[in-house]
């Protein structure tokens, strides 16, 4: 009898194992069903699932690499991840019909090789592959497997002439911190005859021409407007660009920075009608400009309160005459000027070496410690002071330049000047946002025609210009100043032919 217990001991065990393992597996099958049929997210070997990939397949890439995209290009599409099922779906469901519509106009096939750029979690990869675009991938700083590998829109992982189609959706190309890098890297791994498609914020011709202007490579082919997936993103512009190889073909023009005396801008008529849409100029002489000027500035119409500066390569400030860091800087441009949270890189052209002191310890900001000037020779800089201000008063006069034969009876020293319209051409391009403001004593009569010359006038975007005349002084009624020779009636004109020539002028106090 002790044998049979004995022996039963075994069978009792290996019962209660097999009804273990049962359970188990019937535990796994139900898991199994909810995760994939009624949540309709991704099965994953962390939900406790069979047919998810294994965590070691990545997708590993390297120098030019069109293996990344041959790593993708049988893959299977995977369901949405927890917690992203119904905006999962209504994504692709979105970005499914946006596909149909390019295939019908001829801009995708089937047989297209196609790459998203910032794809996040691959709705728009995974629609791809629905509508038969099998050889699809996506890139994205961090990488979801099996749909999107990790890379940067600067730097795709990518061989040069790759792909037949590019897609930016959802507004993402709008917030690259590098577009032009982006564009580049675009245009490199575009094949030629090749299709890009872009979803983006540009809802003003201003913005839609800064776009353009990326894309030396390319040729806009349509731009149409429909509503967009969601509120973060209610109306979308869709641009379709075809790459071309003849670039001298190519319909749209940039800024032209050359430096020929014939040199004229291109100026676009988005930005005339900006020019004519900003606020009047002040055509009668004020008898009280100290006050009349600084009023004005509350009817100026910033650049960027009417139009979207997005699809720019760089955003800078130049204050030409900035005295010290407080003065319009800090006081104006970091308090006041509409920035759309982009992040400018700041200029400060200052001769007085009464400021330079200040500006050793200001992050992010540049001080060129000389005179803006016509061409690179040395000056006499003369410190003005107002009738009745004594040496010893606080503050400090304006400063004049004048070549350095000059006389005057007044404080003067001897300063650098340097070639303003070659450095300007020399630090920024055509494809960067630049906003200037000049005060600079009377000179504007001399550098504004060099910015001309040059065709360095073609590079700002926004001028604030303070220019100076023999005005009416506040310490002596009825007297004008006689530090300036020029009338407000020639400064008038100055501001008048830049407006024609289609630069966005504003009086500045």
């Amino acid at each position: 009898m002790n044998t049979q217990m004995e022996s039963g001991k075994p069978n009792s065990v290996r019962s209660v194992l097999v009804r273990a393992l049962v359970v188990g597996v019937l535990l796994l099958l139900v898991r199994f069903a909810y995760v994939v049929t009624i949540a309709g997210e991704s099965c994953k070997l962390s939900d406790f699932c069979f047919l998810s990939p294994p965590e070691n397949l990545d997708l590993v890439v390297s120098g030019a690499t069109a293996a990344a995209a041959n790593a993708v290009r049988s893959t299977v599409p995977s369901p949405p991840r927890r917690g992203e099922g119904k905006d999962w779906i209504e994504a692709v469901r979105f970005y499914g019909s946006v596909f149909r519509d390019l295939v019908s106009e001829g801009f995708l096939s089937r047989a297209s090789r196609a790459l998203c750029i910032e794809s996040g979690s691959g709705q728009d990869v995974f629609a791809l592959k629905e509508i038969g675009v099998a050889d699809s991938v996506g890139v994205s700083k961090k990488a979801s497997r099996p749909l999107v590998i990790s890379g940067r829109p600067h730097r795709l992982p990518f061989g040069d002439e790759t792909f037949d189609f590019v897609f930016s959706g959802g507004g993402r190309f709008d917030k690259l911190p590098r577009p032009l890098d982006a564009a580049a890297e675009i245009a490199r791994t575009l094949k030629p005859e090749g299709f890009a498609v872009f979803h983006v914020r540009a809802n003003d011709t201003y913005s839609f021409d800064s776009f353009i202007d990326l894309f030396n490579c390319c040729q806009p082919v349509r731009s149409r407007d429909f509503a967009g997936l969601n509120t973060s993103f209610p109306k979308i512009r869709e641009i379709v660009l075809k790459k071309v190889s003849d670039f001298s073909i190519l319909s749209h023009s940039v800024k032209n920075s050359g430096g020929d005396s014939e040199n004229s801008c291109f100026v676009s008529e988005s930005k005339r009608k900006l020019v004519r849409d900003a606020e009047p100029l002040i055509v009668d002489e004020p008898l009280k400009p100290w006050i009349t000027l600084k009023r004005n500035i509350k009817n100026v119409k910033y650049l960027p309160s009417m139009v979207d500066i997005n699809f720019k390569n760089r955003y800078v400030y130049v204050d030409v005459g900035a005295r010290s860091y407080g003065s319009s800087i800090v006081s104006w441009f970091r308090k006041q000027y509409p920035k759309q949270n982009k992040t400018f890189e700041v200029y400060a052209i200052e001769a007085d070496e009464h400021f330079h002191e200040e500006y050793k310890s200001k992050k992010r900001v540049t001080l060129l410690p000389y005179a803006a000037w016509v061409k690179n020779e040395t000056l006499s800089f003369e410190i003005y002071r107002d009738p009745g201000q004594k040496s010893e008063d606080k503050g400090r006069g304006m400063g004049r330049i004048q070549p350095v034969q000059s006389s005057s009876d007044g404080e003067v020293a001897k300063i650098e000047g340097f070639d303003f319209a070659e450095w300007l051409k020399n630090t920024v391009s055509e494809k960067d946002f630049v906003v200037m403001k000049m005060d600079v004593e009377g000179t504007e009569f001399d550098l504004i025609p060099r910015l001309f010359e040059t065709g360095a006038i073609c590079l700002i975007d926004e001028l604030f210009l303070e220019c100076h005349y023999n005005r009416w002084q506040r310490c002596c009624p009825g007297e004008r100043t006689s530090k300036y020779e020029k009338t407000y009636g020639q400064c008038l004109d100055l501001f008048t032919s830049l407006r024609q020539s289609g630069v966005l002028v504003h009086q500045w106090w």
